[in-house]
């Protein structure tokens, strides 16, 4: 990935926090959208973009390996194909979250493990995906009726979960023995940074 793929990554991890701060918006009681349903389905359309931009920002970090294989990757909108197209392409894909610890190294300052369970995984973003989908669509009259509820139970824990995949994620590239370290914010100044890290070759004297 060189310098301007990674930067267009991280402006869509930008995109992906103001659309989480609507969704803070309304489930604060700051703002409705002058209904419940229709709140919670603005949540829901919140969501599913989020997802989608997930997907799209692995695209790009993935653009010249999945290029190769998809000349019309530009088309991939939908994220459940566009997830199981990039899976296929590179298993690695999937930003993989984690927390920084002390480091015992003193030349170290930080070392990274893996985050809990806590998180969005794999096969919970593709279920998610469906049931944002599931509640843009009118109620049918002769079927099941959106159950409104589940939804306001349920938008709380995937935006936590959401937060807890992508606040320090690792992002890995196909054939590269490296990884990306990104930063969703910092104190410095609240922006999304990243970090390469690459292996050290050992040098014999």
């Amino acid at each position: 990935m060189n310098e301007p793929d990674i930067v267009k990554y991280c402006d869509l991890m930008e995109e992906i926090k103001r659309r989480i701060s609507v969704i803070d918006y309304f489930l604060t009681g700051a703002g409705h959208a002058l209904y419940e349903p229709t709140t919670l389905e603005s949540m829901g359309l919140q969501i599913r973009k989020v997802l989608e931009l997930i997907a799209m920002a692995s695209l790009i970090a993935n653009k010249k390996v999945y290029a190769e294989v998809y000349s019309d990757f530009a088309k991939s909108w939908n994220a459940e194909y566009l997830l199981k197209d990039l899976t296929r392409v590179n298993p690695d894909f999937y930003p993989k979250p984690v927390v920084e610890l002390p480091s015992e190294d003193p030349m170290v300052k930080n070392k990274l493990a893996d985050r809990e369970d806590d998180f969005l995984t794999k096969s919970e973003f593709l279920k998610v995906y469906k049931k944002c989908g599931s509640i843009m669509h009118a109620n049918n009259p002769f079927g099941r009726k959106i159950g409104y509820d589940f939804y306001k139970k349920s938008i709380p824990v995937w935006r936590d979960k959401i937060i807890n995949l992508l606040n320090n994620h690792q992002i890995r590239l196909l054939n590269d023995p490296g990884f990306y370290l990104i930063h969703m914010k910092e104190n410095r100044d609240n922006k999304v940074h990243f970090y390469k890290f690459e292996i050290a070759e050992n040098i014999e004297s």
